[in-house]
């Protein structure tokens, strides 16, 4: 069997034509009338009001912290597990990230945790929808945040196709923030979505994503903004990769119950626990006794896996002295399996035998 890369992009002969056809058509290529469409399409999709598309996942989450009012000496909660976007986004602004442990439950935040962490100085809460699931307590987040005055914005990074409560993810809170990098279940190279129900954020969005002027050709600026806009050469790939998602959201949900079928019972890994009727992962994550052995022995049978996030607090770009037990084990522990929606069930199948092979 050829090597099984733990995750690739996927395009086909739609995106080559697509763009082709845009070519031929004497676009400009800065974004126009194919990004307006493909925001079209996120905020039917979501569910949402409005969606602004911008240059990729951390400037999203940047401009959603700017037009939630969010600056320099204003606190940031972000947990401690996850994509170093998070925080760093914060940071980026003048804002200081505030790590909290996480719920070994779903890996998300823990609501306790967090509720701990606010000080006079918090502004907003970051909640990492994680790998596409969302923490039991959803609810509790939005409540307290708007009982605090705090604003909640969802990084929903990995979380594009899951829900919460038939609701999709990314709208519960102020604003819900996704990726389109190359790993991402869609993708357009790099890229990141804004989605809101809330017309004033998304007037406020639309501004600072473009230098914070109050329409494009202007030059009367309202407010400090930057040029964070897309391209119509990504919005072509985006929207032929939009026409992709619910069968890719789908076969995703199919590769991780045959993952679960599969790997049950394992001796020496722990699966966690996922709402498949929900939850679209990103990636496939066990937690696994003796992980660097395992991930060489699988490499060897040609087959591509990937750490875990470390606990952010303890690396070198933050050296906080601090300890989040939940996120440390998680973070020794965790591996990510193959996940591209390109995989064949033989594939899946192959993978788990090399796994159970490993401990038995």
């Amino acid at each position: 069997m050829d090597f099984i890369p733990q995750m690739e992009p996927w395009f086909d002969e739609c995106e080559r034509l697509a763009l082709n056809e845009y070519m031929l058509s004497g676009g400009w290529g800065t974004e126009f009338k194919k990004t307006r469409e493909f925001e079209r399409r996120i905020a039917e999709y979501t569910g949402a009001a409005f969606c602004s598309v911008t240059t990729n996942g951390t400037v999203s989450l940047v401009i959603a912290l700017l037009a939630c009012g969010v600056g320099v000496g204003d606190e940031v909660i972000v947990p401690d597990y996850t994509m170093v976007a998070t925080p760093n986004a914060a940071e980026l602004i003048g804002a200081k990230a505030v790590f909290v442990d996480i719920d070994r439950e779903n890996l998300c935040m823990d609501f306790e945790k967090m509720r701990q962490a606010v000080t006079k100085k918090t502004r907003a809460v970051m909640l990492v929808t994680i790998n596409g699931r969302c923490p039991k307590d959803m609810e509790r987040f939005v409540a307290f945040c708007k009982e605090k005055n705090l604003r909640l914005i969802e990084d929903a990074a990995q979380s594009l196709g899951s829900a919460c409560q038939g609701k999709h993810l990314g709208r519960f809170g102020d604003i819900g923030s996704f990726s389109f990098s190359a790993p991402k279940v869609i993708t357009t190279g790099q890229g990141g979505a804004l989605i809101t129900d809330n017309e004033e954020l998304f007037d406020k969005i639309k501004k600072i994503r473009d230098f914070g002027r109050e329409g494009g050709g202007s030059d009367h600026y309202l407010c400090k903004g930057w040029n964070f806009k897309f391209t119509d050469f990504q919005a072509v790939v985006g929207i032929e990769q939009m026409k992709k998602l619910p069968w890719r959201i789908e076969r995703k949900k199919e590769i991780g119950q045959l993952y679960e079928q599969c790997l049950r019972g394992t001796p020496g890994i722990e699966l966690i626990p996922t709402d498949y009727e929900q939850t679209s992962p990103w990636f496939f994550d066990i937690l696994a006794e003796r992980r660097e052995e395992l991930q060489s022995y699988l490499q060897e049978k040609g087959i591509g896996t990937r750490k875990f996030y470390p606990p952010l607090h303890a690396e070198p770009a933050y050296g906080y002295d601090a300890s989040f037990p939940v996120t440390e084990e998680i973070a020794r522990k965790g591996l990510w399996l193959p996940s591209s929606s390109r995989l064949t069930d033989k594939e899946v199948e192959f993978v788990c035998e090399a796994v159970k092979s490993f401990y038995y």
